[in-house]
């Protein structure tokens, strides 16, 4: 049965970090007005949405995913004014703006919650997951994502609430149907401004299991809550509710960041008969599952391994065919730098590996995600201090293992934050060679990795050969030939060590792709069977039989 077409399908979409982006008024923090003034440069790169991550007020206890009102833009990024037209000089553009949706918790300062905690009777009370302790102790030992105790304690009413992230994020009680309506109609207010859709930040933990056990400790100090909070009883009867009371009455598309997803649920999530999301984001790829090891919790420096890695993008691959749609990227707000993490930095391959990255990811199925600088090849920072972080989950991490209870040495903390810390997406943009890489006329609000000099969008639209320019011919290659966007998959050499290859096939045409991950030459003969033409390639020369280091190529059999 022939794929059926969708804008979304065909789109690549483009993450903007707000904070760190672009600041027009000196503060050192970036705003709407600095987004909209970038338009014209997303616009020549080719991108068909935007991505927002969150802009609505909040107190930035976790840099805008603490929200206090939904409905207000935070004062630092601008005014619903501002709002408005940048969205409308976007859709000039042709640029669709997808939201950041928040909802599997807000701020402690949101309306509700300073309700609900002032008394037990009080109307807002069920709106959050209040228990009893046990013990004298939490609940359970559930550890927050954050690291620390899940659990906080009201002194007010001597009840504990459930925060799955900081303590100022405690969770909302998707269980109660007035907070569903109060979501729901949150979000037809944005849908009826006028946005293209929305992005759903931890969706999957949106239904909790009614239990509440304990989970394993696997640090020695505290339990897992995942298996608990993720892909709950209820969570699919909520989303189906989402889409007959919101989704389905705008033409919008949606992506659900599923933690603990597994393919089985992700059919769920993004089925092809869409009474939920247009597609998830998993983490099996980003995470410890494709990595060697770690040191601690999510904390190492191992780099991914192709075997892994591999395995684990074909199998998604394979098995979302034809029963839902999957989404594709390497970076975002929460991963390292894709260059640093999964290819190679040093300035020597750093051009060579982005762009065989970028190939690699751009010609598989699903919708494509490129996160704000990946398309000027930008790097990992180096941690030198914990005083030069600014994430909570690195500042909580680095106090519980390493001053509380010397689980890990100082400078092992800070190697995983250079090869890990989600800071590293979060250093400013790097515009051009000038004061702090052309971010802020100020100071910024986090530093600017040191090779703004060498690395920005400056001197990338003044070299042809630069990656920006091959992220742009990748794009418009995915809008000229439907067989990238909906071409059934083929794996190849899936026993080779350092070549990545598959082919896609529609309609009798056969695209196939190679890739090297390594910085030696690799024999590869996926192209024996007949010369096609060469779509791209980070090479202006091959070597038959062979690829060059971190050489990608893709090449057309018509059919």
């Amino acid at each position: 049965m022939a794929e059926q077409r969708a804008w979304w399908k065909e789109a690549v979409i483009y993450q903007i970090y707000p904070r760190s982006f672009a600041d027009s008024n000196g503060d050192g923090i970036g705003d709407l007005r600095g987004i909209e003034a970038h338009l014209p440069y997303l616009h020549t790169l080719g991108i068909d949405v935007i991505w927002l991550s969150p802009v609505y007020q909040s107190p930035n206890d976790d840099n805008g995913y603490d929200i206090s009102d939904y409905r207000a833009i935070m004062t630092e990024f601008g005014t619903l004014e501002d709002f408005d037209r940048m969205l409308a000089k976007a859709h000039e553009l042709g640029i669709r703006i997808v939201m950041d949706l928040v909802v599997n918790h807000t701020s402690d300062e949101h309306a509700w919650f300073i309700e609900s905690k002032k008394s037990k009777d009080n109307p807002y009370r069920d709106y959050y997951i209040w228990k009893d302790g046990k013990d004298g102790k939490a609940p359970n030992n559930w550890q927050s994502c954050f690291s620390g105790s899940a659990w906080q304690l009201d002194e007010t009413t001597g009840m504990y609430y459930l925060h799955c992230f900081s303590k100022k994020q405690p969770d909302l009680n998707w269980e109660n149907p007035k907070v569903r309506d109060e979501v729901f109609d949150m979000m037809t207010w944005w849908c009826e401004r006028g946005i293209d859709g929305f992005r759903m930040d931890v969706i999957s933990m949106i239904s909790k299991d009614p239990r509440f056990p304990d989970g394993e400790v696997t640090d020695g100090i505290y339990g897992d809550l995942n298996p608990y909070v993720c892909n709950g009883p209820h969570v699919h009867e909520y989303l189906q509710e989402m889409n007959r009371r919101v989704l389905s009455k705008f033409d919008i598309m949606t992506v659900g960041e599923a933690a603990g997803v597994t393919i089985d649920e992700a059919k769920k999530y993004a089925n092809a008969q869409g009474s939920e999301l247009n597609m998830v984001f998993h983490f099996e790829h980003v995470g410890m599952e494709a990595c060697g090891r770690t040191i601690i919790g999510k904390w190492g420096y191992e780099h991914p391994q192709l075997s892994k890695f591999r395995a684990i993008m074909n199998k998604w691959q394979l098995e979302l065919e034809g029963k839902a749609w999957g989404s594709l990227y390497l970076d975002n707000h929460d991963q390292p730098r894709a260059v640093s993490h999964f290819g190679c930095d040093d300035p020597k391959w750093r051009v060579r590996s982005a762009k065989m990255l970028a190939t690699m990811l751009h010609m598989m199925k699903g919708t494509p995600y490129i996160y704000q600088g990946e398309e000027i090849g930008m790097t990992n920072m180096h941690f030198t201090s914990i005083n030069d972080c600014r994430d909570l989950e690195e500042i909580n991490a680095y106090r519980q293992y390493v001053t509380e209870h010397q689980m890990i040495s100082a400078q092992e903390m800070l190697k995983c934050f250079d090869a890990v810390a989600r800071d590293n997406a979060r250093t400013p943009m790097q515009w051009d060679d000038g004061p702090q890489a052309g971010f802020t006329s100020g100071t910024p609000w986090i530093p600017v990795n040191p090779n703004y000099k060498e690395i920005n969008t400056r001197a990338a639209l003044a070299d042809p050969d630069s990656v920006f320019y091959y992220y742009q011919k990748l794009i418009r290659l995915r809008h000229e030939l439907p067989i990238i966007v909906y071409g059934t998959f083929e794996p190849l050499l899936e026993e080779d060590p350092n070549v990545y290859a598959y082919r896609r096939h529609l309609g009798g045409s056969i695209l196939t792709v190679a890739c090297n991950w390594t910085d030696q030459m690799q024999p590869c003969d996926v192209f024996a069977e007949g010369t096609g033409k060469e779509l791209i390639s980070n090479y202006d020369t091959h070597r038959e039989g062979m690829l060059q280091p971190y050489e990608a190529i893709a090449v057309l059999q018509e059919g």
